[in-house]
C-alpha cells in the first residue's frame, strides 16, 4: 500500500480534488465539498516548506461549471440551485423537473430527497418514535424512478450514490454494496459514497475482496474501514503511511485519536485532540469523542470549558448538544443530559453518539424500556457499535432475561473480541445460567487478554470457590491481592482477604491467617470478620503451646510419693517429693493433723 503511494504525484492528487470540491459543490453535496477543501488545505501546508513550491494547477481545473449542464438548461439549474441552497428543496426539485443533463437531473433528485427528509424530520415530535415505515413509503416515488433509470444505465456516479443510500434505508444491504462500489468506480471523488460504503463491509476478508477503484481515494476509505472494523493498529499504521506519503488534514488526526480512544489509550487520544483544537479552535467534527474521553478521566473543569465553547461557535450542531448532555450527565443532571441528546437527535437522526449516550442516560434513572429503544436505534445506524450491543445486554439483564443478554454480550464480544469487559459480562451471563465451564473459559480469557476493570481474577476465583475447587481458588485470589493498580472495587478486596485469612486459619497457618486478617481490618465491612479470625488465631496459638510433661511412675524401691499440684490458668506447676527406703527413717509422728494429707494421696 505505501508503495502505491510513493507513486502518487501530490501535483495531480491536487488536480483530482479541486475538481471533486467543483462537482460536489454544484451538486449541493456539501459535506464532501467541505471534507475535500480540508484535504487540500492540509496537503497544500504538507507540501510547503524550505525547498519547496506549491504545485501549479491549470486554470481548466478551477474554472469547470460550465461542464455537466446543457445549453438550455442554466437559467433553470442556477434558480433551482439556489433554492437548494436556501432550503427549499421542493421548488428546487420543482424547476429542474424536466432537466435531462447530469447536474440538473442530480439536483432534481436530491432535491426531492432532501424535501422528504426535512418534512419528516419537521414532523418528528419525539425523537423515540420514529416512524420508519411512514418514511419509506413517502419515499417510494423516488425509489421507482432510480431504480428505472438504474436499470436503463441512465445514472451516473452521484446518482448511483443517492440510489445506493435509498437501498439501505430499506436494508437491501447487498444490493446498495454492488451500487455503491459503481458509484465509487465511476465517481472516486465522492466521498459520501465512500462513507456510505464502509458500514456494509463486514470484516476485513471483505474489505481485501471487494472491487474499488484503481484511485488514491481507496486508501483513505481502507484507513477509515479499518477503524471503523476496530482493527485500529491496521488503521493506523495506514493513515501513518497516507502521512508519510504526503497526505493530511484535520480527518486524517482526529481519526488517530478516534483509534486511540478505541484502543483506551485516553491519554494519546486527549493529547491529538487537544492539538487538533490548537490547529482548528472553531472545529466541532467529532468533539464529542473528545467530550467522552474527559468524561471518562472526569475532568469536569474541562468539559464545562469545552461546553461553552461549543454553544459559543454554534449551538445547533448535533456535536454541541452531545457535548453538553454528557456535562449534565457527568453532574448526574440525567434527565438535562437526556432532553440535549434528543436536541442532538432532531438536528440529525441518524447521529449514532447520541442515540447510544441517551440509552446510557436511561439506564441511569432506571427507565430500561426507553434505554432498549434507544439502544435498538443506535443498532439501525450502525450495526457494529459494540456500545449498543452491550447496552442492551445490560438492560435485558436489570430485566432478569439472562438468555437475551447472552445473545446480546455474545454479539458485542464479537465486536470487541480483545475487550475484558465484555468477556466478563458473558461469563456472568454463562454463570447465571450455570454453564460453568463456559464461565471459566470466558473469566480466563478476560485475563488473558488484560483486565480493564480488575474484576476477572476476583470473578474466577469466586467461581472456582463456589465449585469447591480450592486448588485454583487460592492462588487465583492470591494473584488478585497482589495486583499492583488501583482497585474499584475496594469492598471485594477485603472480601478476598477475610476468605484468605478464614481458608489459612483452617489450614493451620496461623501466619498467614494473621497477615491476611489484618488487612481486612482495615475496611468497616470485614472488620468485625476479621478480629473474630484474630482471636481465634490466637486462642488455637495459645492451645498449641500449652506442653503437659508426663509423670513418671513409682518404682519398687519407693515406699510413697508425695505430690501437690497447682493449677493457675494454662500454666502447671508439678512439685513432688520422693522419700527413699534408704535414707534413715525419720517420720512425723502421727496425729490427727496429717490424716488429711495421706488421704488424698
Amino acid at each position: 500500500m505505501c508503495e502505491d503511494l510513493l507513486n502518487v504525484s501530490m501535483g495531480d492528487v491536487k488536480k483530482d480534488i479541486l475538481q471533486g470540491i467543483v462537482e460536489c459543490n454544484k451538486r449541493g453535496l456539501l459535506q464532501s465539498a467541505k471534507w475535500l477543501a480540508e484535504l487540500n488545505f492540509g496537503n497544500q501546508k504538507a507540501m510547503e516548506g524550505p525547498g519547496k513550491s506549491k504545485p501549479m494547477v491549470p486554470a481548466q481545473h478551477l474554472v469547470l461549471m460550465e461542464t455537466g449542464i446543457g445549453n438550455t438548461e442554466y437559467d433553470e439549474y442556477y434558480l433551482a440551485k439556489a433554492y437548494f441552497d436556501c432550503r427549499e428543496y421542493d421548488r428546487a426539485a420543482y424547476f429542474t423537473r424536466e432537466s435531462v443533463s447530469p447536474i440538473p437531473k442530480f439536483l432534481h433528485l436530491y432535491s426531492r430527497y432532501m424535501a422528504k427528509e426535512k418534512k419528516r424530520l419537521d414532523n418528528m415530535t419525539d425523537s423515540l418514535t420514529m416512524n420508519d415505515a411512514s418514511e419509506l413509503k413517502d419515499l417510494n416515488e423516488l425509489m421507482e424512478d432510480l431504480k428505472v433509470e438504474y436499470n436503463d444505465r441512465k445514472l451516473d456516479g452521484y446518482c448511483l450514490y443517492l440510489y445506493g443510500v435509498m437501498l439501505k434505508k430499506q436494508n437491501l444491504s447487498q444490493l446498495a454494496l454492488n451500487v455503491l462500489l459503481e458509484a465509487v468506480n465511476q465517481a472516486p471523488m465522492l466521498w459520501a459514497a465512500w462513507l456510505e460504503l464502509s458500514p456494509l463491509i463486514p470484516d476485513k476478508e471483505k474489505l481485501l475482496s471487494v472491487k474499488l477503484p484503481d484511485h488514491w481515494m481507496k486508501h483513505i476509505f481502507v484507513a477509515h474501514t479499518y477503524i471503523e472494523l476496530l482493527l485500529n493498529d491496521e488503521g493506523i499504521k495506514q493513515y501513518q503511511d497516507l502521512q508519510h506519503a504526503g497526505f493530511s488534514s484535520f480527518y486524517i488526526t482526529s481519526q488517530l485519536a478516534i483509534a486511540h480512544h478505541n484502543k483506551r489509550d485516553v491519554e494519546k487520544a486527549i493529547e491529538i485532540f487537544q492539538q487538533l483544537q490548537q490547529e482548528d479552535p472553531y472545529r466541532l467534527d467529532n468533539l464529542d469523542i473528545y467530550s467522552n474521553l474527559l468524561f471518562v478521566k472526569e475532568l469536569k473543569t474541562e468539559m464545562a470549558h469545552l461546553a461553552h465553547k461549543a454553544v459559543e461557535i454554534n449551538k445547533y450542531r448535533p456535536e454541541t448538544c452531545c457535548v453538553i448532555g454528557n456535562y449534565y450527565s457527568i453532574r448526574l443532571e440525567h434527565q438535562r443530559a437526556i432532553s440535549y441528546f434528543q436536541r442532538a437527535l432532531k438536528l440529525n437522526p441518524q447521529y449514532l453518539s447520541a442515540w447510544t449516550l441517551m440509552g446510557h442516560e436511561y439506564m441511569e434513572v432506571k427507565n430500561t424500556n426507553a434505554a432498549i429503544q434507544c439502544y435498538r436505534k443506535a443498532i439501525e445506524v450502525n450495526s457494529r457499535d459494540f456500545r449498543a450491543w452491550y447496552g442492551l445486554g445490560q438492560a435485558y439483564e436489570i430485566l432478569k432475561m439472562p438468555f437475551y443478554s447472552l445473545y446480546y454480550y455474545k454479539t458485542a464480544q464479537q465486536l470487541r473480541p480483545y475487550d475484558s469487559r465484555m468477556l466478563v459480562a458473558l461469563g456472568e451471563t454463562y454463570e447465571k445460567l450455570e454453564k460453568n465451564t463456559n464461565a471459566l473459559r470466558c473469566y480466563r480469557k478476560a485475563c488473558n487478554v488484560g483486565d480493564i476493570e480488575g474484576i476477572a481474577l476476583l470473578k474466577l476465583g469466586n467461581l472456582y470457590e463456589k465449585l469447591g475447587d480450592w486448588k485454583n481458588a487460592i492462588p487465583t485470589f492470591l494473584e488478585y491481592c497482589s495486583d499492583d493498580r488501583p482497585v474499584l472495587d475496594k469492598a471485594a478486596l477485603y472480601r478476598t482477604f477475610a476468605k484468605l485469612g478464614n481458608y489459612y486459619e483452617g489450614i493451620g497457618n496461623y501466619d498467614e491467617a494473621a497477615r491476611f486478617a489484618y488487612r481486612a481490618l482495615e475496611h468497616d465491612e470485614t472488620k468485625n470478620e476479621a478480629k473474630s479470625l484474630l482471636k481465634a488465631i490466637t486462642n488455637k496459638r495459645t492451645a498449641a503451646q500449652v506442653v503437659v510433661p508426663e509423670v513418671p511412675l513409682p518404682r519398687q524401691s519407693e515406699t510413697y510419693m508425695s505430690e501437690v499440684v497447682y493449677m493457675e490458668e494454662s500454666d502447671m506447676v508439678i512439685e513432688s517429693s520422693i522419700i527413699n527406703e534408704d535414707q534413715p527413717e525419720e517420720r512425723p509422728a502421727f496425729d490427727d493433723s496429717n490424716e488429711s494429707m495421706f488421704t488424698n494421696y
